[in-house]
C-alpha cells in the first residue's frame, strides 16, 4: 500500500480532502489492473472514508470524502444540491480572449456510447451542463483558465472546452492529437473546494497550486 502523507490536505472526525496526482484512479475501476486507487489507499489508512464525488484519472488535485455513511449522504447531498464549489485551472490551446474576459458555456452532454468512455455534446438528448470560465493569463498561443463546473456531469471541463473552440493540452481523449501532445499529462487541476462542515457548519475553503 502506498503512503498518503504527501498528499493530505486535511483530516477530522467527519471529511478527509486529498490532493489526487494525475494518472491515478479516483475511484477503482473494472478489473483487476484497476483496483489500487485514491480513494482504496485512503481506505486502509481511514477505513471509514466513503466517495462522494469523482476525479477524472488525468485530472490531479483535491479530492474529498466522507467518513461514515451519515457524513457521507450529507455530502453527497450538498454536492447534487450544488452546495460544494469547486474551482479548477487549465491550460487551453488558443486564446479565449484577455487577461480577466470571462464567459459561461451551457451545452447539455450526453454519453457517446459507441466511444464509451467519451462523452458529446448532444443538444437532444443530453442534460443540461454548464461551466463558468475566466482567463487568468495568455501565454502565447494558450491561456490559463479559472474554471467552475456549476454542474458535475462526466468530463464536463473536457467536452465544454473542446465544444468552444479551446481543447485542454495534453487532453488524449478529446483534444486534436497536435495538442494533446504538447503536454505530458492532462493540464487540468482541482485547485479549490468551498463547502459547510457537515457537522458544524463552519465554512470550509481548502486549495492546491496547479502543478503546472
Amino acid at each position: 500500500m502506498h503512503a498518503l502523507s504527501e498528499g493530505l490536505v486535511f483530516v477530522d472526525d467527519e471529511l478527509l480532502v486529498l490532493d489526487k496526482p494525475a494518472g491515478l484512479l479516483a475511484v477503482p475501476g473494472r478489473g483487476e489492473d484497476k483496483q489500487d486507487c485514491l480513494s482504496a489507499r485512503a481506505q486502509a489508512l481511514w477505513p471509514d472514508a466513503l466517495v462522494v464525488h469523482r476525479l477524472d484519472m488525468a485530472t490531479s488535485g483535491l479530492f474529498l470524502m466522507g467518513r461514515g455513511l451519515h457524513v457521507q449522504r450529507v455530502l453527497s447531498r450538498a454536492f447534487a444540491e450544488r452546495r460544494v464549489r469547486k474551482g479548477y485551472e487549465a491550460i487551453v490551446a488558443g486564446v479565449p480572449g484577455p487577461a480577466g474576459a470571462q464567459g459561461l458555456i451551457e451545452l447539455p452532454l450526453a454519453a457517446d456510447w459507441p466511444n464509451r468512455p467519451r462523452q458529446q455534446v448532444d443538444r437532444e438528448h443530453g442534460r443540461p451542463s454548464v461551466t463558468r470560465w475566466q482567463v487568468q493569463a495568455v501565454q502565447g498561443d494558450t491561456a490559463r483558465l479559472a474554471l467552475e463546473p456549476l454542474t458535475g456531469r462526466t468530463h464536463q471541463l473536457r467536452v465544454h472546452l473542446q465544444a468552444i473552440g479551446h481543447p485542454i493540452l495534453g487532453d488524449a481523449l478529446y483534444a486534436p492529437p497536435d495538442i494533446a501532445a504538447r503536454a505530458p499529462r492532462l493540464l487540468l487541476h482541482a485547485c479549490t473546494l468551498e463547502l459547510a462542515h457537515p457537522a458544524s457548519g463552519e465554512p470550509l475553503r481548502f486549495e492546491s497550486a496547479a502543478p503546472f
